[in-house]
C-alpha cells in the first residue's frame, strides 16, 4: 500500500483480498458476505486501523449511527438540575459497548411547537429517548405517529402506541404525604411541579388522594416549576396564602432547596415549625441543612432501561408495549 493517507475502502479490499463491493457489504452489516470474506475484511480493518466514512455508510444503509436525546428545556438546565445531569450520564452508561453517538438536542428560545418533532423525523438521528417533556411541546402526537423509534423517559400524556420508562409519581406522592401525616401533621401543603408535565401532575395526585383518605384539607396548592429559584417563589405565595401550615410536600429537592431558604428568612424553624418532604434523592437532599427526608427517583436506572429498550427497538427485536415503571421508596432524613 503506497498511500501515505488514512486507509481507504480501496486498501481494505486489497489487504483482505475481496472486491471493493464485497468489502463495502462486509463492513455495512454483512449482507451476502460469506463468513470466510467478512473475516477477512473485519482482519483487514483491524490492521489497517480503517474508519468507515459515516456520510457514505449512511447512503448504504439508512442508517446514522446516532440516537437523540430530547430535552425540551433551556440549556442551563443541564448544568442546574441533578434529573437532567442523571439523564445523560444513564444514556451514557446505556450506550456502553455500542458504536452509536449520542446527540443532545436542546430547546431554544422561540422555538415553534412541532419543530423538535420534525427535525427529529427527517432521518437526521437512527432513533430518539425523550425526557422532561411538556404538553405543548408536540414531541408526543408527532413522535406517535411516525416511524421514528422513541422511549419517553416520563409517562407522556397520549399514553397509546408509545414506549416510556417512569417510576411511580403518584405513588411517591402518596408516600411523601403519609409521612407527614404520620407525624401528626394536619395543615399539609404541596409546591408542585410545572402542571403542563406528567410528573407534575402525578405527584399531586398523589398529594391530594392520601390527604382525602385522612379527611384532611387539600386546598394549600402552589405550582412550582422544578428549579430552586421556583422553589423559593412558590414558598412565598404558599406561606403568604396559607399561614397556617405546618408541612409542605415539594415535588423535587431542587425546589424544596429554595423552600428552606424562604423557611429560614421568616423565622419558621424545620421540622419544628414547618416539616419538609422533598422528591428525587440526587445529591441535593444530602447537602441541605437539616438533610431532607425525601423520595427516591431512580433516573440513572430509569435511562438505562429506556435506552436499552430503544437499543431493542433499532435492532427490530419485539418490544412490550407495557411501560417500565420503577417503585419509589422513602429516604430518612431530619427534615420532618
Amino acid at each position: 500500500m503506497t498511500n501515505s493517507g488514512p486507509p481507504t475502502l480501496d486498501d481494505v479490499a486489497q489487504a483482505a483480498g475481496v472486491s471493493r463491493s464485497t468489502a463495502s457489504r462486509a463492513i455495512n452489516g454483512g449482507l451476502r458476505v460469506s463468513p470466510e470474506a467478512q473475516a477477512a475484511v473485519d482482519d483487514a480493518v483491524a490492521r489497517l486501523g480503517y474508519a468507515p466514512n459515516r456520510a457514505a455508510r449512511s447512503l448504504v444503509t439508512r442508517r446514522t449511527d446516532s440516537i437523540g436525546l430530547v430535552v425540551p428545556e433551556p440549556d442551563a438546565r443541564i448544568l442546574t438540575d441533578p434529573f437532567l445531569a442523571g439523564t445523560l450520564r444513564g444514556v451514557s452508561d446505556g450506550l456502553a459497548g455500542t458504536e452509536l453517538q449520542l446527540v443532545l438536542l436542546l430547546s431554544r428560545p422561540g422555538e415553534l411547537p412541532g419543530q423538535m418533532a420534525r427535525y427529529l423525523r427527517s432521518g437526521h438521528v437512527d432513533g430518539v429517548i425523550v425526557t422532561s417533556h411538556h404538553r405543548d411541546d408536540r414531541l408526543e402526537p408527532e413522535l406517535g405517529r411516525g416511524s421514528l423509534p422513541a422511549v419517553f423517559v416520563g409517562r407522556p400524556f397520549i399514553e397509546t402506541g408509545l414506549h416510556y420508562v417512569d417510576v411511580d409519581n403518584v405513588e411517591g406522592g402518596r408516600i411523601a404525604t403519609r409521612r407527614l401525616i404520620s407525624r401528626g401533621r394536619k395543615r399539609i401543603a404541596t409546591i408542585t411541579g410545572p402542571l403542563d408535565m406528567t410528573a407534575g401532575v402525578d405527584r399531586s395526585r398523589g398529594w391530594h388522594e392520601e390527604l382525602q383518605k385522612a379527611g384532611l384539607p387539600d386546598d394549600a396548592l402552589v405550582e412550582g416549576d422544578f428549579t430552586a429559584v421556583g422553589g423559593a417563589a412558590a414558598a412565598e405565595r404558599l406561606l403568604d396564602a396559607h399561614p397556617d401550615l405546618d408541612s409542605i410536600f415539594v415535588a423535587s429537592d431542587l425546589m424544596a432547596e429554595g423552600v428552606l431558604k424562604v423557611l429560614s428568612a421568616r423565622g419558621r424553624s424545620v421540622p419544628g415549625d414547618v416539616a419538609v418532604v422533598g422528591f428525587d434523592d440526587l445529591g441535593v437532599a444530602a447537602a441541605m441543612t437539616p438533610r431532607l427526608t425525601t423520595v427516591t427517583n431512580p433516573v440513572v436506572q430509569m435511562v438505562e432501561a429506556a435506552t436499552g429498550t430503544l437499543l431493542d427497538l433499532l435492532a427490530g427485536k419485539r418490544v412490550p408495549e407495557a411501560p417500565q415503571v420503577f417503585t419509589p421508596h422513602l429516604v430518612e432524613g431530619e427534615s420532618d
